[in-house]
C-alpha cells in the first residue's frame, strides 16, 4: 500500500549496496561509503499497545517523553506489525526472519523450561551481524526455549513441559540458548521473568545463583503469576531496572574496549507484561493506574539506553529501534473502564487476536544523519523484516535458507519512496493458530471472530458488533475502516479468493520472500 504520510517526502539518498569493506572487520561492509557499519540497538517491549504511547495516541493517559522524543528525532511507522499476536512466535520471527507457524509451534507460546524453538544451524540476525564483524548481545526476555538438563541426566525434550524446577539440575550448563545462536553475551531470563515457573537471571549459560526457593505465586487484579522456583532475593519489581543497567553497562564497556567495532544489542524488556508491578519510583507517575505506571517504566528504560548511546558520543552511527512484541493484554478493558485510557486506540482487538489491536504496534527508529527527524511512514512492515534490513545495512545478501519471510525495510526507514510496496503481503497469526493476510488496503481473516479471545464468554465487550456474523471469514478495507467495523467478505468474493490463494501459496512454498529476493 502506498503511504499517504511523509514517508515519500524525505529527500534522502538510499544506502548504496556496493559497499566498501573496513579493515579489521573481516567481511563486514559499510552502510555508506567511507563509514563503518552502524551500531544497531533493537528494543522490544512486551505487550505494549498501539495506543499506549503519546506520539501514537494524543489521548493517552501515560507520559512517554523518551519514546516521544525518539520519534521526534527519527521516524515513526504507523503500519508496522508483529508476525503473531503473542510473544514467542514474534521473537522467533524477529531473530530469524521466518514466520513461526512454519516451526513445531503452531499456536500459543513456549514456557520456562521448554526446549529450543530455533533450529540448529538457522541463521539469526545476531549470527549474520557477527559474521560481519559485530559484537552481539541479548539482554532481557528470551522466551525461545533452551535445553535444560534434568537431575536424572536427561535433557528436557520438545515433547515435555516441565513445570517443577526441582527436576532441573542447575549445576549443568544450559544449552542451545542465545550464546549458541549468534550472541556473544546473554543476560536475562529463559521466558517471562515474572510469570513462568523459573524466577532467575541467566548469564550466558548459567543461572545467576541457584533457584532453590519455592515461590507460591500471587493472584489479584493486575498482579498475578505462577508458582515456581526462584533464586533467593529475586526481585520482581527490579527486573527491568536491572536489565536496563546491564544494557547500559554492556554498551559502555564495549565502546571502551573496542570503539571501532560495531555492535548489535537486542534488549527485550519484560514490561509491561503482567503482573503490573512497576518499581517504586514509577508508582503514580501515570493517570492509568499500575499498568500505566509500568508503561511509564518502559519509557524510562528507553530513555536510559538512549541516554547511554548519546552520552558515549556514538549516536551519529547508531540505529536505534523501539517496538513491541504484540498488542496489549486483556486488562486494557479494565484500564479503559476505570481510567479512560485505551491501549489499543484506535484499533479493534488486543493481544492474541488477528484484529489489528493484536499485532499493529508502535515502531520508531532513529539514525542521525540517515533518518530524517520527525517523519512518519505508512509502509506496511513486519518485525520479521529485521534480518533482511540488517543484511542490507552490511551489504550482505541473504541465502534462500534464511529470512524466508523477511523484506528489507531500509528504504522506508531512510525516507525513500519505493515504486511499489516493499512487502507483497503480510501474514498475521493468532495465539490459537488461525491466519489472516494483508495486501495493500485489504485484510482477510480466514475465520470468524478475533482468532483467539472468545469475547462473548467474558466481560470484555465487542464494540461495535461484528457485521456479517454468518460469513465464514472477514474482509476489511483498512484504508477506510481501520477499526475493522464493516465486514466486506460477501461483497468482494474475488478479493477473498485472491488473498486466500496467496496465503496458501506462502504456506506451500515455505516462504513469502521470493527466492533470491532482497
Amino acid at each position: 500500500m502506498k503511504s499517504s504520510t511523509s514517508c515519500g517526502t524525505a529527500q534522502l539518498m538510499f544506502v548504496a549496496l556496493a559497499l566498501l569493506a573496513m579493515p579489521g572487520l573481516g567481511s563486514g561492509a559499510e552502510a555508506a561509503a567511507g563509514d563503518r557499519p552502524p551500531n544497531i540497538v533493537f528494543m522490544l517491549a512486551d505487550d505494549l499497545g498501539y495506543g499506549d504511547v503519546g506520539c501514537y495516541n494524543p489521548e493517552s493517559k501515560i507520559p512517554t517523553p523518551n519514546i516521544d522524543r525518539l520519534a521526534a528525532e527519527g521516524i515513526r511507522l504507523t503500519d508496522a506489525h508483529t508476525p503473531s499476536g503473542v510473544c514467542t512466535p514474534t521473537r522467533y520471527g524477529v531473530l530469524t526472519g521466518r514466520y513461526c507457524w512454519r516451526t513445531r509451534l503452531k499456536s500459543n507460546v513456549l514456557m520456562g523450561f521448554d526446549a529450543p524453538l530455533i533450529e540448529p544451524g538457522r541463521m539469526t540476525v545476531a549470527g549474520l551481524l557477527k559474521e560481519h564483524g559485530y559484537a552481539t548481545a541479548c539482554i532481557g526476555k528470551w522466551h525461545l526455549g533452551m535445553t535444560f538438563t534434568k537431575r536424572d541426566g536427561s535433557e528436557v525434550s520438545e515433547r515435555e513441559r516441565i513445570r517443577d524446577g526441582s527436576l532441573i539440575d542447575f549445576s549443568v550448563p544450559i544449552k542451545n540458548g542465545p550464546v549458541q545462536l549468534g550472541f556473544d553475551y546473554f543476560f536475562g531470563c529463559a521466558a517471562c521473568p515474572t510469570t513462568d515457573w523459573l524466577y532467575a537471571f541467566i548469564e550466558n549459560d548459567r543461572t545467576v545463583g541457584t533457584p532453590s526457593e519455592k515461590f507460591p505465586g500471587f493472584r489479584g487484579g493486575l498482579r498475578w503469576n505462577r508458582a515456581g522456583l526462584r533464586v533467593p532475593g529475586f526481585d520482581f519489581q527490579a527486573v527491568d531496572l536491572i536489565l536496563a543497567e546491564r544494557s547500559a553497562k554492556w554498551i559502555a564497556d564495549h565502546v571502551q574496549r573496542s570503539s571501532r567495532r560495531p555492535f548489535f544489542l537486542y534488549h527485550a524488556l519484560q514490561a509491561p507484561h503482567l503482573p503490573a508491578i512497576p518499581a517504586k519510583q514509577f508508582v503514580g507517575k501515570s493517570r492509568a493506574g499500575p499498568l500505566g505506571d509500568f508503561i511509564y517504566e518502559v519509557d524510562w528504560v528507553v530513555g536510559k539506553i538512549v541516554e547511554t548511546v548519546d552520552r558515549l558520543g556514538i549516536s551519529e552511527n547508531t540505529l536505534l529501534i523501539f517496538t513491541s512484541d504484540n498488542g496489549p493484554e486483556n486488562c486494557m478493558w479494565e484500564v479503559k473502564k476505570e481510567y479512560g485510557h485505551d491501549s489499543a486506540a484506535p484499533l479493534r482487538g488486543m493481544k492474541r487476536d488477528n484484529w489489528e489491536g493484536g499485532h499493529r504496534v508502535p515502531f520508531i527508529a532513529r539514525w542521525p544523519g540517515k533518518i530524517k527527524p520527525g517523519t512518519t511512514c505508512g509502509e506496511v512492515l513486519c518485525l520479521t523484516d529485521l534480518i533482511a534490513t540488517a543484511a542490507a545495512i552490511v551489504g550482505a545478501e541473504l541465502p534462500d535458507s534464511a529470512g524466508e519471510d523477511s523484506y528489507n525495510m531500509l528504504p522506508a526507514l531512510l525516507g525513500k519512496s519505493p515504486d511499489r510496496p516493499i512487502r507483497e503481503a503480510t501474514v498475521h497469526h493468532s495465539c490459537d493458530g488461525l491466519f489472516a493476510i494483508r495486501q495493500g488496503k485489504w485484510k482477510l481473516l480466514t475465520h470468524k471472530g478475533s482468532g483467539s479471545w472468545n469475547y462473548s464468554r467474558g466481560k470484555i465487550p465487542i464494540q461495535p458488533p461484528i457485521t456479517q456474523p454468518d460469513a465464514p471469514g472477514q474482509l476489511y478495507d483498512l484504508s477506510r475502516d481501520l477499526g475493522e467495523t464493516k465486514n466486506l467478505y460477501k461483497q468482494h468474493p474475488e478479493v477473498v479468493r485472491r488473498l486466500a490463494e496467496l496465503l496458501e501459496k506462502y504456506k506451500r512454498e515455505g516462504r513469502s520472500r521470493p527466492p533470491g529476493g532482497k
